[in-house]
């Protein structure tokens, strides 16, 4: 499980933040994010907040989750007043082990707390193994409009080594599943680079999520934290740990194949047909306020962010008790605010303007190839292919 939470400053009790905070809120749109954290078994390289029935040892209940994210969110009706939700992110863990009646309970919550804007994007994640055509027809019916599958491969080797439970085919049925069931939009979700994937093995993956006829594509490069059975396994020496080099031809091969099939990059790690782009993710992206509900869930409001306690059962007790959640939060400066926008912000197929980044690095930057020079000559640093593949070196160097 995920290391510690940082320490900040307290959060009241009522969670009620400064009033600069809240004086513009959803000014630049409005989001909800909400956490479940409960999942089946635990996949060798997650370090996410999430919990197994065993390791919960029946300390918190399924049945009763819903009610605690709605008192949640009756406590944050009364700290801010958006005006209309843009989107809604439910994510985990797997959310669709929750009955699709309680997730469609929260955002009916939601919806008469704040207001969905008309046309608002509504996302879950989901297992591909934990949902089924009727599952999935009941989540359409309670105002789900996007759904993102876990699929991570299409090789069975590979997601014996991740510690997948669902087969190689489930992922692609599911999207198909989804698409009957009348979702609008459908993302999957790859990792590439784990340890004894194959060229080939990529190459399936890819040809997979493409025959599956999805608008929108995430393709991460595996990444190994502390604490996870996956990180034990490689220092034991049972596992490589991965490479650079393969994880540049991976991305290569999914640029290739992805934009030949009509999917275009918008962030370094997703691709979406037209009019399928994430929208919840942007909001992130481009600095909107948004407000996470459920254990762990992080918030950002006016440049203040805040975090709430990991534990369900903690977070549970405190809801009981009338209290807020909050763990801690921190004020955000304004250099803060400028660096984080920077980060972000390059990563964007849109980029950003050059006069908010370091001009000796964005020169540097397109001298060595990392930056389109026709955007960068109507003033917008944007990332080239080969920038992409560098883009942590290339946010180092402009912020």
């Amino acid at each position: 499980m995920a290391g510690a939470l940082p320490d900040g400053e307290p959060v009241p009790d009522d969670g009620s933040l400064p009033d600069e905070a809240t004086r513009e809120v959803g000014k630049d749109g409005f989001a909800v994010y909400v956490h479940v954290p409960f999942c089946a078994s635990r996949c060798g390289y997650c370090d996410f907040n999430t919990y197994t029935a065993s390791e919960l040892g029946g300390g918190a209940s399924r049945e009763e989750y819903a009610d605690t994210v709605l008192a949640e969110l009756a406590l944050a009706a009364r700290v801010i007043e958006p005006g209309r939700v843009d989107t809604v992110f439910v994510g985990g863990g797997t959310p669709t082990l929750l009955p699709a009646g309680d997730l469609a309970r929260i955002l009916d919550g939601i919806d008469r707390t704040w207001g969905l804007a008309p046309g608002a994007e509504v996302t879950t994640e989901a297992n591909p193994e934990s949902v089924d055509p009727a599952y999935l027809r009941e989540l359409r019916r309670g105002g789900f409009t996007r759904i993102s599958l876990g699929m991570q491969s299409a090789a069975e080797n590979v997601l014996r080594v991740l510690d997948r439970r669902h087969t190689a085919g489930r992922a692609p049925r599911a999207a198909a599943e989804a698409r009957e069931a009348g979702f609008e939009h459908v993302n999957l979700d790859l990792i590439y680079g784990t340890p004894g994937e194959t060229p080939e093995d990529f190459a399936t993956s890819l040809d997979a999520v493409i025959s599956a006829g999805v608008d929108h594509v995430s393709a991460y490069a595996l990444i190994v934290e502390d604490g996870t059975r996956m990180a034990g396994r490689m220092r034991r020496g049972e596992l490589p740990y991965p490479s650079d080099d393969v994880a540049a031809d991976r991305y290569l091969a999914a640029e290739a194949a992805l934009s030949e099939a009509g999917l275009t990059w918008y962030e370094v790690s997703n691709w979406a047909k037209p009019g399928g782009e994430c929208r919840h993710n942007l909001l992130y992206w481009t600095g909107a306020d948004w407000w996470g509900l459920g254990p762990g869930a992080h918030s950002h409001v006016g440049g203040v962010r805040w975090w709430n306690v990991k534990h369900p059962v903690t977070y549970a007790k405190r809801l009981a008790a009338g209290t807020s959640p909050g763990h801690a939060r921190e004020t955000l400066s304004g250099d803060d605010r400028h660096m984080e926008d920077v980060m972000l912000r390059v990563r964007l197929r849109d980029g950003i303007p050059l006069d908010r980044v370091g001009a000796t690095g964005a020169a540097r930057a397109l001298a060595d190839g990392l930056l389109e020079p026709g955007a960068y000559d109507d003033g917008r640093l944007v990332l080239t292919l080969r920038g992409r593949l560098l883009a942590d070196a290339v946010i180092r160097d402009v912020v």
